[in-house]
Order: C-alpha cells, then sequence, then structure tokens
C-alpha cells in the first residue's frame, strides 16, 4: 500500500512541477489555483492512464511508467483543447511530452535501479 501511495504521489508531483515550470516560464504565476485549474486535464488524464494500465498492480513498474505517460499525454492534450479551450501548439506538446516522459517513467527506471543494487 505504501508502494501505491508513494507512486500516485509521485506522479502528480511530476504533473504540478511540469505545470508550475511552464507558469513560471510564461510569467503566469504560481498560485494553487491556477496550477490546479492548469494542471486539470493533465491530472484527470494521469487517473484515466492509471486505470487503463491498471497501474495499481505494478506502479513502480517501468512499462505501466510508459503506459501512464502516453495516456496522460494524449487524452491531457485532448481535454486541454477540446473541454478546457486551452491552447495545444506543437512546441507545448514537444516539451509537454518530453517532461512528462522524463518524469513518469524516469522514477520509475531509478527506483528499480535503486532498488535492485540494495
Amino acid at each position: 500500500m505504501k508502494r501505491l501511495a508513494l507512486s500516485v504521489i509521485a506522479d502528480v508531483a511530476v504533473i504540478i512541477a511540469f505545470v508550475a515550470i511552464g507558469r513560471e516560464e510564461h510569467n503566469s504565476g504560481n498560485s494553487i489555483a491556477g496550477v490546479l485549474e492548469t494542471a486539470a486535464p493533465f491530472l484527470i488524464a494521469l487517473a484515466i492512464g492509471w486505470l487503463a494500465t491498471r497501474a495499481w498492480q505494478n506502479p513502480t513498474g517501468v512499462g505501466r511508467g510508459l503506459g501512464i505517460w502516453l495516456v496522460t499525454i494524449l487524452a491531457g492534450m485532448n481535454l486541454r483543447h477540446y473541454v478546457f479551450d486551452d491552447g495545444t501548439a506543437t512546441a507545448f506538446i514537444i516539451v509537454a511530452s518530453a517532461f512528462t516522459l522524463a518524469g513518469l517513467a524516469g522514477w520509475r527506471l531509478a527506483a528499480g535501479r535503486l532498488t535492485s543494487s540494495l
């Protein structure tokens, strides 16, 4: 249960960090409400990714992380564009994809290597 909770927290932290850095870079401010509003489509998509991949069965698996990432990006961008009526410029999609890939799969890769070396 602890591993599951920490995995959810880590994934949410990746999305929040991505949004907070982006908002800061674009001088949009980092109020809690602003960050949550911007993060909403990606947090919803993250939950969909967890459900679609059944991530609770192996929350630290890199393969699950890749699946979660793919769903999060695809669903998140569609939600952002069609439901939240926000921009999805090509450069934004590239940056979002790279950052979230590094984050959602990266911490799992690091955790796997760390635990296998113990």
